[in-house]
């Protein structure tokens, strides 16, 4: 088993944000030895004011850490210039979720998703490497000279080059099952939600499966289908990679083939963890919207489904989903995975929703034949 780090980590003085910050840390093997907070963490410089900077090099000093853990996204450049400081390496919140994935990919596709991540992650740095040395300054952060960094700036664009090819074979490959899901008629619905939501406990629940399942974020990588029933009739249930809030663009690209289910899903069940504080609740309520509109699901398309009120009660839930605007669709529904609470009730739902939809849409065009070709 692989020894944890020591780590200080410096985020947000807000509740929420440190738990998540602490959350990720863990995932990614790293032990948090000390918290650093500060209102703002994308000043130009270091990320943080000169003074903070040198406050995390006195504590340092005196704890000896493996790196610093910056809650943030960092340019190049404040990367480099924070680590000169503290004369420790510095891991920005992009490269603690890259570590992350890297831990927890199982499949061949996951782990060509996140190899491509990885490179896009780099590329940035290389090309910021490549400016510096252009401009007659030290790159630093691969101790490359100049034509080493151009070097490998090129390797890193052919190395994502052939990533790419190789998942838009795995793109190919989902459509043609996709195309042959639809010749026999199957209906499909996707699990979304925030990492941690309980969305792989919701899907073993639905289907009979036993995937692993855990407390930690990024449990679930690649896409999982199963076929389940619905009072007789068959549909197939997908389990997607959790999402996270300041997840950049090119790693949701990456993830692209995994996550693009939701666009083709009959049905998105939205799954949110309603034993949240309602603030950190409506965070990751919006984190989530976020990417699901990426992939442009309709808001017909979802149920909120609202998990884990063993811990917290159904009344709570319903108030909560009330303060988040999400009452009126008449989509929301307590349930609890773990207990197997309201499962059936869901499924119900579910049913009504795909083949009573269908039916209506039938009907609609029988009528409107009926009245083209009259009595």
């Amino acid at each position: 088993m692989t020894q944890e780090r020591r780590a200080i980590l410096i985020t947000y003085p807000v509740e929420q944000a440190i738990e998540e910050a602490v959350a990720l840390a863990g995932a990614a093997g790293y032990k948090i030895e000390k918290i650093v907070t500060q209102k703002n963490l994308t000043r130009s410089r270091y990320g943080v004011g000169r003074g903070k900077a040198e406050e995390v090099k006195a504590i340092a000093d005196e704890i000896k850490p493996d790196n610093i853990l910056f809650d943030e996204v960092l340019k190049p450049s404040q990367t480099y210039n924070l680590a000169s400081v503290v004369k420790v390496e510095v891991i920005d919140r992009e490269r603690l979720i890259l570590e992350i994935f890297e831990r927890r990919a199982s499949t061949t596709e996951s782990k060509t998703q996140i190899k491509l991540a990885q490179l896009r992650y780099d590329m940035t740095r290389a090309r910021e490497a490549v400016r510096l040395s252009r401009a007659g300054e030290q790159p630093g952060f691969y101790g490359l000279g100049k034509y080493e960094a151009d070097a490998y700036l090129l390797d890193i664009k052919r190395r994502a080059s052939a990533l790419k090819k190789k998942l838009e074979k795995e793109v190919t490959r989902r459509e043609l099952h996709r195309s042959q899901r639809a010749k026999e008629g199957l209906m499909s619905i996707s699990l979304a939600g925030y990492t941690s939501a309980g969305k792989t406990t919701l899907f073993n629940a639905l289907a009979g499966e036993g995937k692993t399942t855990a407390a930690s974020v990024f449990t679930t990588l690649s896409t999982t289908t199963r076929a389940i029933d619905l009072q007789g009739d068959k549909v197939l249930l997908s389990d997607t990679v959790g999402f996270i809030s300041k997840l950049p663009a090119y790693m949701i690209d990456a993830f692209k083939s995994t996550l693009e289910e939701l666009s083709y899903a009959d049905l998105v069940l939205l799954v949110i963890d309603a034993s949240e504080e309602v603030r950190e609740v409506r965070y990751k309520l919006a984190s989530s919207l976020d990417v699901i509109r990426e992939f442009k699901v309709p808001e017909s398309r979802i149920v909120y489904v609202l998990n884990k009120v063993d811990r917290t009660g159904v009344e709570d839930a319903f108030e909560k989903a009330g303060q988040l605007g999400i009452l009126a669709s008449r989509r929301a529904i307590p349930v609890s995975a773990k207990t197997g609470f309201n499962l059936v009730q869901l499924k119900d739902l579910a049913r009504s929703l795909l083949f009573e939809t269908e039916k209506t849409k039938d009907e609609s065009a029988g009528s409107q034949d009926r009245a083209q070709t009259g009595p």
